[in-house]
């Protein structure tokens, strides 16, 4: 026996229903397939360890998988989970600061030397110098030359204005190469 025509109607919206609402989630997922190394690695340049860069990436999508219903326009999630790494980026510092400030505990330097050898003598003095940065200056740099983000973008992923970007990205320019500089002459 057939089933009413509504019935086949019904299920036929349902289908395309269930299509839409799948397809922020399939969005959400190839960005992560395609991003979260460039993230991860945005993510280490800030807060200079590695796995607590992939955590704030994972928790970074985890959130926006969370907000889906909010983040239907796909042009809109990429910023969206740029910017939610920075912020994070920033809490982790914060908190970091906090702890240290109140234990005074030591921390092995981030660097193995199985870390270094990978990366070699110059990225690790780069990163160094990075990580010596206002955090300010420090996130303009790794958006800019490392995301390769244009003033705009990296306005709305900082939350700054535009004009805000060039002068913190001259400042830190300037201030990398001094530092780059001196670590140079002391060779």
């Amino acid at each position: 026996m057939r089933p009413p025509r509504s019935s086949t109607h019904e299920r036929e919206r349902a289908d395309e229903r269930e299509r839409a609402n799948d397809a922020p989630a399939a969005e959400l997922v190839r960005l992560f397939r395609e991003h979260q190394l460039g993230l991860a690695r945005t993510a280490l340049m800030i807060v200079g360890d590695r796995a607590t860069a992939e955590d704030v990436v994972q928790d970074a999508f985890v959130e926006a998988h969370r907000r889906i219903d909010r983040l239907r326009d796909p042009d809109r999630m990429l910023p969206y989970i740029r910017a939610s790494v920075v912020n994070r980026c920033r809490s982790v510092l914060r908190r970091r600061k906090l702890a240290f400030s109140i234990a005074r505990v030591h921390e092995p330097p981030v660097w193995s030397a199985e870390s270094a050898a990978i990366l070699g003598e110059e990225r690790r003095e780069v990163f160094l110098a990075l990580q010596g940065l206002p955090r300010r200056q420090r996130e303009a740099l790794v958006l800019r030359y490392y995301l390769d983000l244009g003033e705009s973008e990296i306005a709305e992923v900082m939350g700054i204005r535009g004009s805000t970007v060039r002068s913190t990205t001259a400042r830190a320019l300037a201030a990398l190469a001094t530092r780059l500089g001196e670590s140079h002459d002391q060779d």
